[in-house]
């Protein structure tokens, strides 16, 4: 176990106590609390193991500082989808330790939504409620509106970047560039702005057609989705007695019978239609926007290879910036990122740029 995979085990402990200590409901912030005392148990395990004073490094990274900088100021759903994610290389660090120690696997170390589950069960018969909350929370953040964002500027630098490059290597950096990245700006927005607000609408639209034909099919076939639901409940280990006499308790009620046979049979959970997709376009356009004007703002003060040279400059700057901020959720080293998007940011453009220059010359 490596200091930094103990390092992963700190700070998801650090924020699981940061998700307890701002969470109202007593019962999910005591399921919290629980968490994060037991990664701070595998942490002094791994710890021990490698000889280390766990006290004198059980310390946050600046990356889970920064989570819980971003909790307080936009919530801590944000935090749980990262922490989440967290857990995935958690598991896998412990299972290579396992294996290399050749331990046995319990099967815990690759589920953190069982782990969550055992330790509702043992504090409350409200278990399902719990763990459904829990679930709809990961998925409403699992997309990640930060992830979206650092993605979506990532991609409007990138794409602009390479343009600008490309004119300029044609050009010499002359005005043009300039009239170029601000058309590549706004047209790459407004794509990305219409792509999302099409995937966004389409999708509800479809889900919104499914449930209306299976609302049709309980008005007019109401024993036959009563069977259904009761085929649903089998599957789920009922007995066929006790599922039939749930199923024909549940049809009763037809609205509570089409939430289910929505959710069981459709797989649509119907807080995702919630989402608006004028919202997520308006966000695309502007995240895409936010990358896409750094290579072209000097620009409007210069022109020739000192605009390209600031262009460059400011560039490879937002680049590492995004490459660091994807350590937020992947947990790689800083430095290692942040360089290897300025890497492939810069080669893109310097091919682009060269294409630019041999097309030019050959206008020329």
């Amino acid at each position: 176990m490596s200091n930094h995979a103990i390092q992963t085990e700190i700070d998801a402990s650090y924020l699981y106590q940061k998700l307890a200590e701002n969470e109202s409901d007593e019962l999910i912030a005591h399921v919290y609390a629980q968490m994060s005392a037991i990664e701070k148990s595998h942490a002094e395990a791994f710890a021990l193991k490698e000889n280390i004073n766990l006290e004198s490094i059980f310390k946050p990274s600046w990356r889970a500082k920064t989570l819980n900088t971003i909790g307080k100021i936009f919530g801590y759903d944000y935090v749980l989808g990262t922490l989440m994610d967290t857990e995935k290389s958690i598991s896998n660090a412990v299972i290579k330790t396992k294996k290399e120690h050749k331990l046995e696997l319990t099967g815990t170390e690759t589920n953190h939504v069982k782990i969550l589950r055992s330790i509702v069960e043992k504090d409350s018969k409200r278990a399902g409620a719990y763990i459904s909350k829990f679930e709809s929370r990961h998925r409403s953040v699992g997309g990640n509106a930060i992830r979206a964002a650092v993605l979506g500027g990532n991609d409007g630098l990138v794409s602009n970047f390479s343009l600008v490059m490309g004119i300029a290597g044609a050009t010499a950096g002359g005005s043009g560039v300039l009239i170029a990245g601000l058309a590549g700006m706004l047209a790459g927005a407004l794509s990305m702005s219409l792509g999302e607000w099409i995937s966004v609408k389409s999708s509800q639209e479809l889900y919104e057609n499914q449930m209306e034909i299976e609302m049709e099919e309980l008005e007019t076939n109401p024993e036959g989705e009563r069977q259904e639901l009761a085929l649903i409940y089998m599957t789920k280990g009922i007995e066929e007695k006790q599922a039939q006499a749930m199923a024909t308790e549940v049809m009763k009620d037809k609205t509570h019978a089409h939430e289910i046979l929505v959710k069981e049979e459709l797989g649509i959970n119907a807080e995702e239609l919630q989402g608006s997709a004028t919202e997520a376009a308006i966000y695309s356009f502007l995240l895409f926007t936010i990358g896409a004007i750094i290579p072209v703002l000097p620009f409007f003060f210069t022109t020739g290879f000192s605009a390209i040279a600031f262009s460059v400059a400011g560039s490879a700057v937002g680049l590492f910036i995004i490459g660091a901020a994807i350590t937020l959720f992947t947990g790689k080293n800083v430095w290692y990122s942040g360089f290897r998007q300025v890497f492939f940011g810069l080669a893109a453009a310097a091919i682009t740029y060269g294409i630019g220059h041999v097309v030019g010359i050959a206008i020329a």
